[in-house]
């Protein structure tokens, strides 16, 4: 058997297994991911869009989008300045504690959101440590909306450090230092040289962290206290729908999560094209 023959068998071979091997993913994929999704959309319109948009437009439904949307609009913005500070710090400074301070980054991801939720009730609840004086001062935190903001916080903010931190160690602090040196104050510095260098990091960051705030389900659970149109937010007035039997609404309002998800998915793959664009076009020039 010659060297041309053992070469094509070998690569025969390769391409079988490499073939296999797609075949899986994709199976697997369809299976885990593509056709519960499909499901979701499929029984929220099996009845006909009108009854699917009756469900959307109830007083119910709405409420609970509403408040999803404005627990999101209060979560972000402060997301993105801590975000963006601890960031910062983490990746331009050294000091005792900071790998102390970078562990705690991946509390939330390691504590089950239920915990989480229960960690808040304790503190802040009627019995909690500091629940009764907040109360006593007229201010309520669990059960209302206080508390969903809060734990929606909790186990949000790391996206957006742990996206920008990679992106802030590998740049480098050098043009930072440049432009101190030529007098530029703190906000100049940060919108002329740092936040050019950061948006698609911090973008993608905001994306991931506005996909969890509205989908996040089980700390939330825990503090909201399940008040029909105050309290609920999307996912939990969808596992009451479904636990009354109210099937329409509650695939309607569960097909708006998977459609936030499918979106999400979509923004990452754009920004992550237009980021590569980016860099052969910067490459291009270099080399041009």
């Amino acid at each position: 058997m010659n060297n041309s023959t053992i070469r094509s068998k070998t690569r025969e071979k390769a391409n079988w297994q490499k073939w296999s091997l797609i075949a899986l993913g994709f199976l697997f994929f369809a299976v885990i991911l593509l056709a519960p999704l499909f499901t979701v959309f499929y029984y929220a319109l099996a009845q006909g869009f009108t009854l699917f948009m009756q469900a959307i437009g109830s007083e119910e439904a709405l409420a609970a989008i509403w408040l999803t949307v404005k627990v999101a609009l209060i979560v972000l913005p402060v997301n993105m300045f801590i975000g963006v500070v601890m960031a910062w710090t983490i990746a331009y400074f050294n000091f005792k504690g900071k790998a102390f301070l970078t562990a705690l980054l991946d509390l939330p991801f390691s504590i089950s959101p239920v915990v989480v939720g229960l960690m808040f009730l304790l503190l802040f609840g009627l019995d909690g440590l500091v629940g009764k004086w907040f109360i006593d001062h007229g201010f309520r935190i669990v059960f209302a909306m206080p508390s969903i903001v809060i734990v929606t916080l909790f186990v949000t903010f790391p996206l957006i450090v742990k996206s920008l931190i990679p992106t802030m160690t590998a740049q480098g602090n050098s043009e930072e230092q440049a432009a101190l040196i030529l007098g530029a104050n703190t906000w100049t510095l940060f919108f002329t040289v740092t936040l050019p260098k950061i948006k698609w990091a911090l973008i993608y960051g905001v994306i991931l962290s506005n996909a969890r705030a509205m989908g996040e389900f089980g700390a939330v659970s825990v503090v909201s206290g399940h008040i029909r149109g105050l309290t609920n937010t999307i996912p939990l007035y969808v596992e009451i729908s479904y636990n009354e039997y109210q099937f329409i609404a509650a695939f309607a309002c569960a097909s708006l999560l998977a459609a936030l998800a499918l979106l999400t998915l979509g923004c990452q793959t754009l920004l992550g094209r237009l980021q590569q664009r980016k860099v052969e076009k910067s490459l291009h020039s270099r080399t041009a």
